[in-house]
């Protein structure tokens, strides 16, 4: 396993490994250049069953999340960055290929409200790991905040996109 010092990478890297799925880490040290400009490297290539190759980028998130307004659930910001690197990759890669947000929620709260039933332990913690094609989440959402360029889906909307990586991965 790559030494990765992001919890929530580290926690689904290890939740590949507990179900023996196909991945290559990507060394986020090294960037990658196209036509001069720097693009974001995107955190594994997951071969699934009968299905693309996964370009992940891991999103890390609390659930809930304590905000100024109170706890908050479904937080699945991105930034624009985040969502036109990855779509640059899925063209440069081609048929074949499909970029996916994974969103790793650490579960903080009490555990009375889950975003899944499906909840992987690491390092005495619990995560789950939601799946939401790049294309779709583009398609739904909206910005979030101007000052740091991010957009976001509505919590009912997320709800209907996402699914359960052990849903999505289908052996």
């Amino acid at each position: 396993m790559t030494r990765r010092h992001i919890h929530y990478e580290a926690a689904f890297e290890d939740y590949l490994r507990s179900q023996g799925l196909p991945y290559i880490a990507v060394d986020e040290k090294k960037k990658a250049i196209f036509s001069g400009a720097r693009i974001k490297s995107f955190d594994f290539l997951l071969y699934c069953p009968d299905s693309p190759v996964w370009l992940v980028d891991v999103k890390g998130r609390k659930f809930p999340y304590d905000g100024t307004g109170g706890k908050r659930y479904w937080e699945n910001w991105v930034t624009r960055d985040d969502l036109e690197d990855l779509t640059r990759w899925q063209d440069t890669f081609g048929s074949g290929f499909e970029a996916v947000f994974v969103f790793a929620y650490w579960l903080t709260g009490s555990g009375e409200r889950l975003p899944t039933a499906y909840v992987h332990t690491f390092r005495d913690e619990h995560y789950c790991f939601l799946v939401t094609r790049v294309e779709e989440y583009a398609e739904h959402c909206r910005e979030r905040s101007p000052k740091w360029d991010t957009v976001t889906v509505s919590a009912p909307k997320f709800r209907e996109l996402a699914r359960p990586i052990q849903e999505a991965v289908v052996r």
